[in-house]
């Protein structure tokens, strides 16, 4: 069987004069329809050929036809200029223009026109190539992705904790002890292209050096000087090396502080550590109030020597009459605290009317006082 082009099929008679009939009513089939109709009775028409009266009517467009027309804006099939995959139509050209003068337009909007904020400086790179540092405000660069602008927030305060997710942190001080220490660290960004560049991962950076830091400085250390007194001196120790070290990295970070939060000894022996603590406090305290009773002192005997010299003073100017006032003044005090009376002056009647006399309190009680004995009479007479 041959199936012949439909250009060919306007000569099938020339073409195929001398071909054997076929089973399908055509040449070779014994039948008379040269276009290979069964009209005849010759056999079955050839499903491949034209029906006996040719094609009638004008194509009918396919799908795909119809989809190229509407991809061209109209023009009808292939025909009117060809398919060239471009809009055939002025205003459809216009409009694909507009449409993408505004891609353009977005695109260096995007990525060419960068707003910087005040706490932030923008490091710029052209093909990965460090090329400068954007200050704040509207800063223009070349689009992508010829430049890229990575912004970097160098006024947020960053603050480290450690442990991260709580639980103990033991370390070993100098005299083979253990505590317990959580501290925290704070940092920030003081060179936006060294932090950028010079190191990959900045915030892993920054806890290892901390640890290596204060692991360092408590070995160096008491337990009772990490307890108490020398925490402040960690503190400083701990910053200055940690600064000396990301400095060598060139790692464009500036540490701001380091806090001791807390310093115990671990939580088996904590109990029996705070009885310690207390008995130094109860130390402490007792100490204090020994040097505050001895000032007390030194100042009161201080004052004495004070007077005595004046007193001294006096009594150089005038012996006879400063030591009778020094006696006066002794007498006075020693007999304000008694509630006897002594006369001593000769020729005064012994008997003398002191019941009206103030009497001092007693401390205690007093044993009932014996019957006064009745006075002699003075010698030489009397009533």
């Amino acid at each position: 069987m041959t199936i012949l082009p439909r250009w060919l099929q306007p000569f099938p008679k020339t073409l195929n004069a001398d071909a054997p009939k076929g089973p399908w009513g055509g040449p070779g089939a014994g039948g008379g329809n040269d276009n290979g109709g069964g009209g005849g009775g010759d056999g079955p028409r050839n499903p491949w050929s034209l029906p006996p009266g040719g094609r009638k009517g004008p194509a009918r467009p396919t799908a795909l036809d119809e989809f190229l027309k509407k991809a061209r804006g109209g023009g009808g099939g292939f025909g009117g200029g060809g398919f060239s995959g471009l809009p055939s139509s002025p205003n459809a050209r216009v409009l694909w223009a507009i449409g993408a003068a505004i891609l353009v337009a977005a695109w260096i909007l995007l990525t060419a026109i960068h707003a910087i904020a005040p706490q932030q400086r923008g490091v710029v790179t052209y093909f990965g190539r460090y090329a400068g540092t954007l200050d704040p405000g509207i800063q223009l660069t070349l689009p992508a992705p010829i430049a890229q602008v990575q912004k970097v927030d160098v006024q947020n305060i960053r603050t480290e904790d450690f442990p991260e997710t709580g639980g103990e942190n033991l370390m070993l001080t100098g005299d083979q002890n253990i505590i317990n220490l959580a501290y925290s660290v704070r940092w920030n960004i003081s060179s936006p292209e060294d932090y950028v560049f010079q190191i990959a991962e900045q915030r892993s950076t920054v806890r290892a050096t901390a640890e290596s830091s204060m692991r360092e400085a408590v070995a160096n250390m008491t337990l009772n000087q990490a307890l108490g007194s020398g925490r402040t001196r960690i503190e400083a120790e701990v910053q200055d090396r940690m600064q000396r070290v990301l400095d060598s990295y060139k790692a464009g970070i500036r540490i701001q502080g380091v806090a001791i939060k807390q310093a115990d000894p671990p939580e088996r022996v904590n109990e029996a550590f705070k009885d310690v603590t207390a008995a130094q406090q109860d130390a402490i305290t007792a100490r204090n109030q020994a040097q505050s009773y001895l000032q007390q002192l030194s100042a009161r005997a201080q004052g004495e020597a004070a007077q005595f010299d004046k007193v001294y003073g006096q009594y150089k100017l005038a012996p006879e009459v400063t030591r009778r006032r020094m006696y006066y003044e002794t007498m006075e005090a020693v007999l304000a605290k008694t509630d006897k009376t002594i006369v001593e002056v000769p020729g005064v009647t012994p008997y003398l009317p002191l019941g009206n006399a103030r009497k001092l309190p007693d401390a205690v009680p007093a044993a009932p006082a014996a019957p006064a004995a009745t006075p002699a009479p003075a010698a030489g007479g009397g009533q």
